[in-house]
């Protein structure tokens, strides 16, 4: 199954080419091709049939993605279905392809030129043209490939990608989370009402319509799950309903459906402050992505589910540093800005270093970049004088430093690696510094979520001993 999306660019064609065929992305170059234009040459190229038109101006190029799920497609194959549909749909453009391999789902980039280098005309792409045409296009060349495709028709409608992502990955959506209440309520409920009963006390609001909506307190939208498939209609929900009360009559199925109770949380004796709180929240949501939480949830702890690998984190982050009061997140981030100063002061040395060393370090590059020119100006070939110049002037430099190029080159490599170092530690330690604000701009919220979680459930408990 892929899940095809284009974006447009205003400017970066080169840029772009370069992340498209990124060697240590798509296996050395291994997998990529080219329609219409040279490998070497795709910029040059494409930027020449801008200029012979007169169109330089306005979007320069288009970008298709292709992604598929986990182990469900070789490269080789992604490849195959990303170049035939480049040669169908694209006919015309200059286009670059490359397949990428460096993340968990294999995904085939395609960029194709803004202008059409045979008819001269630049490319435009309404929204029914991306479903009609280009999701057309991939969807038949993946069918032809015994792949799946995700079904589009009369009052379907495909997953977002983002969905499709995080499914494809194993973690929850809103929908995934959506339809386990649903199929819970089905299996529990004795009647239609029954049935609205339950999905009530697990916090939904109903809408009654043309088709049956569904949304959780905090949440904007209704979701209609209908429109993926049909049993969640009313008609099929009245019929999953009428079905499990006939096996149970039947003597077919259990009355009852064994379910994991809810368990509230006992307190970690370890754990004290944030790491207390968060190791209780983690606790709470982990329970609600197993379904097994007190009624009402509302759509911003669902929200926060999918946000656990992030909380997640931050818990680790906490724990590992030892962080588990005020002071002592005070104590980290006033260590971390003074990481900071102490690290950027070394920067600023090694960048004079670099600036003092630029002149020398560009002769090198001169050096080698012209000799081409310098080769073709010796022979009499026009037009090269500039090049030829700059590069006798690079020779000179370098012959009168008094180090030879080996060196030189070996102090740069040094030089920048320890550049590259240093902005890598600044980064880290701004980000942990990020995290640390992150945490205390979210606690009392979390606070506040567990409240509205637990503290009814304390009450129905209490209630339900004053009966008894």
């Amino acid at each position: 199954m892929a899940i095809t999306k284009i974006l447009s660019r205003n400017d970066g064609l080169k840029q772009a080419i370069e992340y498209v065929l990124n060697g240590d992305k798509t296996q050395e170059q291994i997998l990529t091709a080219h329609l219409n234009c040279d490998p070497g040459f795709a910029y040059q190229q494409m930027m020449d049939t801008k200029r012979e038109l007169g169109k330089l101006g306005g979007r320069q190029c288009y970008h298709i993605i292709q992604s598929f799920a986990p182990g469900e497609i070789t490269p080789e194959l992604a490849l195959q279905i990303a170049t035939e549909f480049a040669e169908e749909y694209l006919a015309g453009y200059q286009v670059v392809i490359g397949t990428h391999t460096d993340r968990h789902h294999i995904h085939s980039h395609i960029l194709f030129n803004s202008v059409n280098h045979e008819t001269g005309e630049k490319y435009h792409c309404s929204k029914n043209e991306y479903y009609q045409q280009i999701r057309a296009v991939s969807d038949r060349l993946c069918r032809e490939h015994g792949l799946s495709v995700i079904i589009q028709g009369d009052g379907q409608k495909s997953m977002s990608y983002i969905e499709w992502l995080r499914q494809s990955k194993g973690q929850p959506t809103y929908r995934s989370m959506l339809e386990a209440d649903l199929k819970a309520s089905i299996e529990d409920a004795n009647s239609i009402g029954d049935f609205f009963r339950l999905m009530e006390r697990k916090g939904y609001e109903i809408k009654h319509g043309s088709r049956l909506g569904f949304k959780l307190r905090g949440q904007d939208h209704f979701m209609y799950p209908e429109r993926k498939d049909k049993q969640y209609s009313e008609d099929g929900i009245r019929a999953a309903i009428n079905g499990n009360l006939d096996a149970i009559f039947m003597g077919k199925n259990l009355t009852v459906t064994h379910r994991e109770p809810y368990k509230p949380y006992k307190k970690h004796p370890k754990y004290t402050g944030f790491l207390a709180l968060y190791y209780h929240y983690l606790y709470i949501l982990g329970k609600i992505e197993k379904r097994q939480y007190p009624p009402r949830v509302t759509g911003q702890m669902q929200q926060e589910v999918m946000r656990f690998e992030q909380l997640r984190a931050q818990f680790q982050f906490l724990n590992k540093n030892g962080i588990a009061t005020e002071a002592d997140m005070q104590a980290f981030v006033e260590k971390a800005e003074a990481q900071i100063k102490a690290l950027t002061k070394r920067r600023t040395i090694l960048n004079v270093q670099k600036k003092k060393r630029q002149p020398i370090f560009h002769a090198l590059t001169d050096e080698e970049a012209l000799a081409p020119a310098k080769r073709l100006y010796d022979q009499g070939h026009s037009g090269m004088e500039q090049e030829a110049q700059r590069y006798m002037e690079a020779v000179k430099l370098l012959e009168n430093c008094g180090e030879s190029r080996e060196a030189l080159a070996q102090q740069q490599a040094e030089l920048y690696t320890k550049l590259a170092d240093l902005n890598w530690e600044l980064r880290q330690v701004r980000k942990q510094i990020k995290m640390c604000e992150e945490i205390r701009r979210q606690t009392a919220a979390m606070q506040e979520n567990i409240r509205e979680i637990e503290v009814p459930e304390r009450q129905r408990q209490s209630w339900r001993i004053e009966r008894t």
